[in-house]
C-alpha cells in the first residue's frame, strides 16, 4: 500500500488515539527531557505559551500518520511552533546535540504509545500497513526536527556573523587605542632625556607616561579575565562572594588610597560565585568608582553590598550585587549607553584615562555566566550612582553545577 493509495484504517485508529493521548504524550516528552538535562521543567519550556504548543506538535504528526496528504511542512501553526523551540533553545544556550536528543526522545516517546495501542486496536491490516504507519511517524517528527534544527542553526550563524563584525570594530579600536596610549608613553619618555628640562615638567611627563602604561596594563587584565570565561560553570574556579570582592579591593587599595577612597564590604552573603567573573565585574565597577570620584566632597566613599533574591517559589533565586558610591554621577543622556563597548560618559574629565572597555567587559562576562548588569541613580547623598549584577545564586554547600547523565538506555 502507498501513501497515496486510499487511507489506511489501522493509520486512522492509531492517530485518533495520539490525538486523544497528546497532553499525556507532550508530558512524557517533557519529564524525558527535564531527566536527561537534570533541570527545572521551567527552564525546559518556561512559558504556558511554549509548553502548550507541544500537542500541537503531536497533532501535527498525528495528521501525517492519517494522511500523508496533510504535509506537516505545509502546516504553517506547526512549522512556526518547531521554530519557537528552536529559538528557545537558542537563547537558553543548548547545544546542537541536546536539540537533536530531544527529538530522539519524542519519537521514543510517541513510538513507544503506538506500540501498546496497536494490539489494542482490532482492525484487519497487514505488516506493510503497520510499516507504513511507521514510516509516515518517523518522516513527521523528522520534519518537525528539521524546522527546530534549522531555525536554530540560522539564529547560530546570525549570532556568529554579528559577533564577528562586533570583534573587528573592537580591534579596531584597540588597536587605536593602544597606539595612542604607546606614543603618548614613548613621546614622555623621550622628552624626559633633554636635561634642561625643569624638575616640574619632568613631573607631569612621568605622570604621563605611568597613566598610558596603566591604561593599557587595566585593558590588557580584562581581556586575560575575559579569556578565561567560557560559559562553562563545571570548568571554573569557584569562590565565596567575600572572598572574590576582598581580592578585587586588594588589588584597588593604593589607587583608592591615593584617591581618598573608603571601600567597604557589607553583608555579602556566603554564595558561591565564578572567581573571575565576580572579580572582573567588580574591579571594573570599584575601580570606576575611584576614577570618578567627586573631588569636593571630605568622605569619597564605595560600598559594595549584596542580597539574594528568591524566585518566584521562594527558593534560592539570584544573587544581586551592588557598588554605591557618592562620585560625580552619570549625565542623564549618557546612562542608556553606559554598559556599550567604547562608550565613555565622561571623556573629556583630566586625568581620567581609559577607552570604555570595561563596562562593556563586564556585560559579557556576566551574560556569560546568564546573569545581567545594570546601573542605578538615586542621587540620595549617600549614592549617587549603583553598578549593579545579578547572577544565578548558588549556595557554598550545594552539590556541583549538573551535568548531562549518560546516554545509555536513552532511548
Amino acid at each position: 500500500m502507498s501513501d497515496t493509495e486510499e487511507l489506511c484504517p489501522i493509520a486512522q485508529v492509531l492517530a485518533i488515539r495520539m490525538r486523544e493521548s497528546r497532553e499525556e504524550l507532550a508530558a512524557r516528552w517533557l519529564e524525558r527531557i527535564i531527566a536527561r538535562m537534570s533541570v527545572d521543567e521551567e527552564h525546559v519550556f518556561p512559558s504556558d505559551d511554549l509548553l502548550d504548543h507541544v500537542p500541537l506538535l503531536i497533532d501535527g504528526v498525528a495528521d501525517q500518520l492519517e494522511n500523508p496528504a496533510l504535509n506537516v511542512n505545509a502546516d504553517v501553526a506547526v512549522i512556526a511552533k518547531a521554530m519557537e523551540l528552536g529559538a528557545l533553545r537558542h537563547s537558553q544556550g543548548t547545544g546542537e546535540y541536546q536539540l537533536l536528543k530531544e527529538y530522539e526522545i519524542l519519537g521514543g516517546v510517541i513510538f513507544s504509545f503506538l506500540a501498546r495501542i496497536v494490539d489494542e486496536v482490532e482492525s484487519e491490516c497487514t505488516r506493510g500497513d503497520l510499516l507504513v504507519c511507521v514510516h509516515r511517524v518517523f518522516h513527521a517528527v523528522s520534519l518537525i526536527q528539521q524546522a527546530t534544527v534549522m531555525h536554530y542553526l540560522q539564529l547560530i550563524r546570525d549570532q556568529v556573523k554579528e559577533r564577528e563584525s562586533r570583534l573587528r570594530t573592537f580591534n579596531r579600536a584597540l588597536t587605536h587605542e593602544m597606539k595612542n596610549q604607546i606614543g603618548s608613553a614613548l613621546g614622555a619618555v623621550q622628552l624626559l632625556e633633554f636635561e634642561e628640562l625643569p624638575l616640574e615638567k619632568r613631573v607631569e611627563l612621568r605622570e604621563v607616561a605611568q597613566r598610558s602604561l596603566r591604561s593599557m596594563s587595566d585593558v590588557l587584565s580584562n581581556l586575560v579575565e575575559l579569556s578565561t570565561l567560557d560559559g562553562d560553570r563545571r570548568h571554573q574556579r569557584h569562590v565565596t562572594l567575600d572572598n572574590a570582592a576582598a581580592e578585587a579591593v586588594r588589588e584597588l587599595r593604593d589607587a583608592a588610597r591615593s584617591a581618598g577612597v573608603e571601600i567597604r564590604l557589607e553583608g555579602l552573603p556566603q554564595i558561591e560565585v565564578s572567581a573571575a567573573a565576580v572579580e572582573l565585574a567588580l574591579t571594573n565597577y570599584i575601580s570606576n568608582a575611584i576614577k570618578y570620584a567627586d573631588p569636593e566632597r571630605a568622605k569619597r566613599l564605595v560600598r559594595v553590598v549584596g542580597r539574594v533574591e528568591a524566585d518566584r517559589d521562594g527558593q534560592t533565586g539570584e544573587l544581586v550585587v551592588e557598588v554605591h558610591d557618592n562620585g560625580r554621577g552619570v549625565p542623564a543622556e549618557h546612562r542608556e549607553r553606559l554598559f556599550e563597548r567604547g562608550f565613555r560618559a565622561h571623556s573629556t574629565l583630566d586625568g581620567v584615562e581609559g577607552m570604555g572597555l570595561g563596562l562593556s567587559i563586564v556585560r559579557e562576562a556576566i551574560e556569560t555566566m546568564g546573569g545581567r548588569v545594570w546601573a542605578e541613580f538615586p542621587d540620595d547623598g549617600d549614592s549617587v550612582s549603583v553598578f549593579c549584577f545579578a547572577l544565578p545564586s548558588r549556595r557554598a554547600d550545594e552539590e556541583p553545577y549538573p551535568t548531562l547523565p549518560s546516554d545509555k538506555g536513552e532511548r
